[in-house]
């Protein structure tokens, strides 16, 4: 830098510059916060990004209408973050370099893509034009320049000539040929769009998926359904475009343009529990993830093997404790739990659990029966609660817990069982048979049945009662198309079914 330039610049104030931010409010919780970095703007708490995002876009908005306009005096404020218009000065290369800033001294806003923080600061136009999605609030008056002495008029003591005429009339500028203007560049993915790209329809057709994707960033809730859209057109047009112009760059990205669409249709099937697996139908599912599903058959099997009393009735109670005990043997239990599962002596049950220690309850069984939600009564499994190691014998947290317990509550609670008055080894039968699937609900890995004893083990039950329980299942339009022989149960669960199943793997 010169320095004519440094003293010119030294006789300059600094530009102003402001920042707000959004960030997230704490681990695990969706609520946001807001900072700005004037000390006098107080921080803010937001439910949602959503309502975060509209919370700061107006805080920056107030206030840029509060601000002064533009100082034509002030330097550039991104001077000091190393905007890249301001080249190195001579302290750092040894040599000097001309200042580059120009034009009228503007308030310009940036923000990120990602919609996390907004600035607002003074600087020239010229760096404002070179910084990417800068966009101009405001722009400072140009001084005004000292006003001229009027001519004096002919004969008020001006030196006449008579050899020459005298002219009044101000002789007009020459005029300047009008700038062109370049017409606005056509771009999609940071790509510019060529005007020349032929065909024409293909052209058109980037331009117009290009508006879509910037449509789509202004959105205030994602749309994953639609985005997985975008990327799939995107794959196709850019698949187009590379084999017109042979540039291995554009197939390379509409790779990657279909790879992000195929993870963005799972990430949406995930979160709406409408996944499919190894081909099967689109199934809106209760427990919408394979890790889910895996957990409940652990469950299962962890009670078929440490259950203390025999009989289906135990069985299922025992399963149900477990389930609202699962993370750290300790629970919340009501009367209606006990009663809702179609038990014949539940009492008695509950009494025999405690009285081997299984069970631990801080009353008598009759005030367990009579609680209500208002005063749940507080349970304790020893077995279940983690030992010094801080392990338990189950590996999922406390947050996949009551998502297992709804979904068994969903299916013992099913509202033909409750009509039918199904018996607890129905129940217990049913809820076996919805972790015994595959994606398209028919019995038994790859849809080729359960062998009885696995039934059995499961479901202690004797053949002939097994083939009940399945003619109760059946009339409940939870089962069709079964067959039960000496070693095999075939048939699948009713299409009804399918949302609280948990398909088995491929």
């Amino acid at each position: 830098m010169t320095q004519a330039a440094m003293s010119e610049l030294d006789e300059r104030v600094p530009g102003r510059r402001w920042t707000v931010r959004l960030d997230a409010a704490g681990r695990g919780s969706a609520a946001v916060r807001i900072s700005c970095s004037r000390p006098a703007c107080a921080e803010q708490h937001h439910p949602s990004a959503a309502v975060g995002r509209a919370a700061a876009i107006a805080h920056i908005k107030a206030h840029l209408r509060a601000t002064p306009a533009p100082r034509a005096g002030a330097y550039c404020a991104c001077r000091a973050a190393d905007c890249h218009t301001h080249l190195p000065d001579s302290g750092r290369h040894g040599r000097a370099e001309p200042w580059r800033c120009g034009g009228p001294v503007v308030l310009a806003v940036i923000t990120d893509r990602e919609g996390r923080w907004w600035q607002a600061m003074e600087c020239c136009s010229r760096c404002a034009a070179a910084i990417p999605g800068a966009k101009t609030a405001a722009t400072s008056q140009a001084p005004q320049a000292p006003e001229r002495p009027a001519p004096a008029a002919p004969g008020a003591g001006a030196p006449q000539f008579s050899d020459r005429r005298v002219v009044t009339d101000p002789v007009p500028a020459p005029r300047s040929a009008p700038a062109r203007r370049r017409p606005p560049q056509a771009k999609i993915a940071q790509r510019v769009i060529p005007h020349d790209l032929r065909p024409v329809a293909l052209r058109d057709e980037l331009i117009e998926l290009g508006n879509l994707f910037r449509a789509y960033q202004q959105r205030d809730q994602p749309d994953l359904a639609l985005l997985a859209n975008l990327q799939e057109h995107k794959a196709r047009a850019f698949t187009t475009w590379a084999d017109v112009t042979c540039d291995g760059a554009l197939r390379w990205e509409a790779r990657r343009a279909e790879q992000a669409a195929a993870a963005t249709r799972l990430q949406h099937q995930q979160r709406t529990g409408s996944i499919s697996v190894d081909g099967g139908p689109t199934v809106a599912r209760l427990l919408t993830v394979p890790a889910q599903w895996e957990h409940a058959r652990t469950v299962l099997a962890h009670v078929a093997d440490n259950t203390p009393l025999p009989g289906p009735e135990a069985r299922l109670l025992v399963l149900m404790l477990t389930l609202r005990t699962a993370h750290t043997g300790t629970g919340n239990l009501v009367g209606q739990d006990l009663t809702a599962l179609g038990l014949t002596g539940p009492e008695d049950l509950v009494e025999k659990l405690s009285g081997c220690g299984w069970l631990g309850l801080p009353g008598t069984v009759g005030e367990l029966l009579a609680s209500r939600p208002e005063n749940a009564t507080p349970i304790t499994v020893p077995s279940l609660a983690p030992g010094d190691d801080e392990t338990g014998p189950f590996t999922f947290g406390k947050k996949m817990r009551p998502k297992l317990s709804g979904w068994a509550q969903k299916v013992i609670a099913d509202k033909k069982f409750r009509k039918a008055k199904a018996t607890a080894a129905t129940r217990l039968l049913a809820l076996t048979l919805a972790t015994q699937t595959d994606a398209a609900g028919c019995l038994g890995p790859g849809g080729h049945g359960i062998g009885v004893d696995t039934l059995a083990a499961w479901v202690p039950v004797d053949s002939g009662e097994l083939k009940e329980l399945i003619d109760q299942l059946t009339a409940a339009d939870w089962l069709t198309d079964t067959a039960l022989t000496d070693t095999r149960l075939t048939g699948q669960v009713s299409e009804r079914v399918l949302p609280l199943t948990c398909p088995l793997p491929g």
